[in-house]
């Protein structure tokens, strides 16, 4: 992933930043819980398409 990319997309439903997850393919959103995937390099931002996060993910 491109971090000049990663620095300008944010979550769409909380507008905030996001992190990737070299391993998983997955850009997350701590606040709203989400992780979003990132198929052939390309991040899927759709809410439909994340899956949310678990309290062990988020080291809750």
């Amino acid at each position: 992933m491109d971090s000049k990319l990663l620095e300008l997309l944010v979550c769409p439903v909380t507008k905030g930043s996001l992190q990737y997850d070299r391993e998983k393919q997955e850009l997350t959103s701590r606040s709203a819980r989400l992780a979003y995937p990132v198929r052939d390099g390309i991040p899927i931002l759709l809410e439909s398409e994340a899956r949310t996060l678990s309290d062990e993910e988020l080291g809750l």
